[in-house]
């Protein structure tokens, strides 16, 4: 039986011309249009805040992700002990 492994398309030849190509228009557009791509970027950090925090925290699962992969799940504060009413 043949193994045979897909290659990404950005490894084809096809894909290597497109991302030269997206790479030299970019250099062009961002040359003639810098005054208004770097007065972007503040509005752009700004946007990428809220984007890593969704992102990189996979919508706020906690630990709970991790005992499925076998690694301990850690109690989250709050939930280890049965809160009393007052």
């Amino acid at each position: 039986m043949h193994d045979h492994t897909t290659t990404p398309w950005w490894r084809t030849k096809v894909g290597v011309a497109v991302i030269g190509f997206c790479l030299v228009a970019a250099f062009y557009v961002l040359r003639e249009h810098y005054a208004h791509a770097f007065g972007a970027l503040p509005y752009l950090l700004l946007l990428a805040c809220p984007l890593m925090h969704l992102f990189m925290h996979h919508g706020h699962d906690g630990h709970e992700g991790h005992s499925a992969r076998g690694w301990q799940a850690e109690p989250r504060m709050g939930h280890d002990k049965p809160q009393k009413n007052v």
